[in-house]
């Protein structure tokens, strides 16, 4: 089943690779014999859903997140494999997502007012004032 990313952007199921292994975590005996921890891989690199500027992205944003040009996410949360791999599914969603989006505004560079100037300093004064009376007094 393909992902939807956005409304511009599906990723197809034939790029997603799925492992599945034993998950920790809740779920008794049962967690000792079923495979419910689910792992999604998406080849960024080699994708070919994506714009040359979209891959740039992604591989300058996710950078951290990355090994050899693919994004892995586990999910383990659930006891049924199903739930987990719909949570991988969605995580993957949500980190494209959030990758692709334009970066927002830049920042207005401002200067302090006076007042938080003022009260800055004030501030300062006051706790050099406390330790200087912390420290002993000096021996006449």
């Amino acid at each position: 089943m393909d992902l939807e990313v956005t409304p511009a952007l599906t990723i197809p199921a034939a790029e997603l690779e799925w492992r599945f292994s034993r998950s920790s975590g809740p779920g008794g005996q049962h967690v000792n014999t079923s495979d419910s921890r689910a792992a999604l891989t998406w080849c960024i690199s080699a994708s070919s859903v994506l714009t040359d500027a979209q891959r740039e992205r992604l591989l300058a944003r996710l950078a951290s997140r990355l090994v050899d040009g693919a994004i892995t996410l586990t999910a383990a949360e659930q006891r049924s494999q199903l739930r987990n791999r719909e949570i991988a599914r969605h995580k993957l969603a949500e980190i494209v997502a959030a990758a692709l989006a334009p970066p927002g505004p830049r920042r207005r560079a401002t200067t302090p007012t006076r007042g938080s100037n003022r009260r800055r300093l004030a501030a300062k004064r006051q706790r050099s004032e406390t330790k200087r009376h912390r420290r002993q007094p000096p021996i006449d």
